[in-house]
This record gives C-alpha cells, sequence and structure tokens, in this order.
C-alpha cells in the first residue's frame, strides 16, 4: 500500500460513528416530538381566548363555522400533499366512512359542549373534564376492550367518582359540562381505535368534517333566511368574519402537530403532556375570566388532581418497571 494513501478506517470505529449518528437523529427526533407535542397541548389550552373572542356568534353557529372551515382547511393540506388517493380509499370503504361518520358526531357534540361552556363562563367545568377524561377513558378500556383495571387506576377511579357526588350534594345536579366532555371524547378515543393506523390524521378529520358539514350547512341556511345569522346585522364585522374563518386552520394546526409528535416520542410523554390543556383551561377561569368557583367546586377539583396524581404516579412505576432495551 503506498505510504499517501488513506488508512482505511477500523470496522469499530465505523460502527461506534453510525451508532453516534442513530442516536443524534433519535435525539433530534425526540426534540421535534416533545416540541409539537408541547405545542399542540398549549394550543389547545389557548381555546378559550380564541372562543371568547367569537362570543357575537351562539355556540351552535360557531361549531357549524369550525366544521365548514376545517374541512376547507383539510382539502386545501389534502391537495398540497396530493393524498387524494388515500382520502378516495377511505371514503369508499363503507366500513371506515361509517365509523368516521359517527367520530364525526362525537367530536361536534364535544367541541359544542365546549364552545358552550366557554362562552357561558364555565370554562371551569370544562377543565374539570378535560382532567377527568383519561379517567373515564380507562374505564371504557375495561368496559368494552376487555382491559384490567390495576389497583391505583381504580383508586383513581374511585376519587374521581368522589368527586363528582360531591359536585352533586353541593350543586344539587349532575356537571352536565364536565361529563359530557369527558365521556364524548372518551367513545370519540374508543371510535377511532376501531381504524387504528388504516387512517392518518388529516384524512381522518377531513372524513369527519365532511360527513358534518351538510349538517352545518343546513343550519346556516335556516338560520341565515331568518335574518338571525352573526354576519347580518348590528353583530357583523370583518374581525368576526376572519375569526370564524380561521376556526378551520385553528382546529387542524394542533391536531396535525399532535400527530406528527406522537410518532416521534413514548406514549409516556403524550399522556403526562395531555394535563397542561385543563391546567391551563382552569388557570384562565380563574385567573383571567373571573369565573365564580364555590367552595364545593374547590373541594371537587382538589380531589380530581388527587386521582390525577394517583393515575400519574401509577404511570410512572409501570414505566420504571418495563425492561429496557438492551438489558435481560
Amino acid at each position: 500500500m503506498n505510504a499517501s494513501s488513506p488508512t482505511p478506517e477500523p470496522p469499530l470505529a465505523a460502527a461506534a460513528q453510525a451508532a453516534s449518528a442513530t442516536r443524534t437523529s433519535a435525539a433530534a427526533d425526540d426534540a421535534s416530538g416533545v416540541a409539537m407535542v408541547l405545542g399542540c397541548y398549549l394550543l389547545w389550552g389557548l381555546f378559550p381566548l380564541y372562543f371568547h373572542l367569537l362570543q357575537a356568534a351562539g355556540s351552535v353557529e360557531i361549531i357549524g363555522h369550525r366544521l365548514v372551515w376545517t374541512l376547507v382547511t383539510c382539502l386545501l393540506l389534502t391537495a398540497l400533499r396530493r393524498s387524494w388517493r388515500t382520502l378516495r380509499a377511505v371514503v369508499t370503504t363503507p366500513r371506515l366512512l361509517g365509523i368516521l361518520a359517527v367520530s364525526g358526531l362525537l367530536v361536534s357534540v364535544n367541541w359544542l359542549v365546549y364552545v358552550y361552556a366557554v362562552n357561558s363562563d364555565r370554562t371551569a367545568d370544562a377543565a374539570l373534564g378535560y382532567f377527568i377524561n383519561p379517567l373515564v377513558t380507562v374505564v371504557l378500556a375495561a368496559v368494552f376492550l376487555g382491559e384490567r383495571l390495576r389497583p391505583a387506576q381504580g383508586v383513581a377511579v374511585g376519587i374521581a367518582v368522589i368527586a363528582i357526588a360531591v359536585l352533586v350534594a353541593a350543586q344539587g345536579d349532575l356537571p352536565w359540562i364536565s361529563l359530557s366532555l369527558a365521556l364524548s371524547f372518551g367513545v370519540y378515543g374508543l371510535v377511532k381505535k376501531r381504524v387504528g393506523t388504516q387512517v392518518d390524521a388529516l384524512t381522518g378529520l377531513t372524513v369527519e368534517s365532511g360527513c358534518m358539514t351538510p349538517v352545518a350547512l343546513v343550519y346556516f341556511a335556516w338560520l341565515y333566511a331568518g335574518g338571525q345569522g352573526a354576519l347580518q346585522g348590528a353583530t357583523a364585522s370583518g374581525a368576526l368574519t376572519a375569526g370564524l374563518m380561521l376556526a378551520g386552520p385553528v382546529t387542524a394546526v394542533p391536531l396535525l402537530l399532535f400527530a406528527a409528535g406522537t410518532r416521534r416520542v413514548p406514549l409516556s410523554i403524550v399522556g403526562l403532556s395531555q394535563y397542561i390543556t385543563p391546567v391551563m383551561q382552569f388557570l384562565l377561569a380563574w385567573a383571567v375570566f373571573r369565573e365564580e368557583i364555590s367552595a364545593a367546586r374547590w373541594v371537587s377539583t382538589a380531589l380530581v388532581w388527587l386521582a390525577v396524581v394517583v393515575f400519574v404516579t401509577d404511570l410512572l412505576w409501570q414505566l420504571a418497571r418495563r425492561p429496557r432495551l438492551g438489558t435481560k
């Protein structure tokens, strides 16, 4: 070999270099994934501020616009991604179309209750619903999917039931907003589980909003024929029009961030991050909107937070007990 020829790189050094590059790439994926997941939950946490700006329109009209403009946004994104074939395949598969029609109805109900809560000064009720949602999901999985509740999960669910009982005793009625949000989103997740990886986030949202948009358009025809639309008369303004049209991207962006982020980070990070949203909602209700929060509501909320602590501690314990890759 000529003295001036480069020395071949030792196989071990090359392997170490490749492993280092893989770790760097994985770390970058993790960092971007965490940023996407956190961004998604932060945006959802700010939703009450956005919907407060649209108060001139009623809750039903806001949801109608949200469905229509979400569909428009999704179709534009589908065109940019050139994924018409994927959309067509889902729409022409009766089973998938039926499941997404049901999930579209469920998420529309969830949106409607949420917007009503925010615009009737009951954002704290909405926050409570999203705090108990993971516990409701666990119960639904046990009932419908045969998954076993771990003892700590059972304790967390029990504490949440006590929290609801405290509210019922103090108020004399069920906290229907909280329960409706938790149940509608929990069942929505259960229904979506049936399509699994067969439908990506963008296609799913496109079909869901597309199934519900005809209902919204019929409602608009009736509303505006009677001269009762928010974009008619004294309430009409360019700012309100722009705000309602923005409901499309406002809905689609965090969902797509969530879908992209969850592919890059462990499910445990997603599970723990989900509490960012209701914490932000509760703080907005208390500190910004100055909603009246009774003593019973504080007690109930504290009990729900205790249930969440038990739930999260159990999750972290289960993760700590899992064997790491490369260990026996």
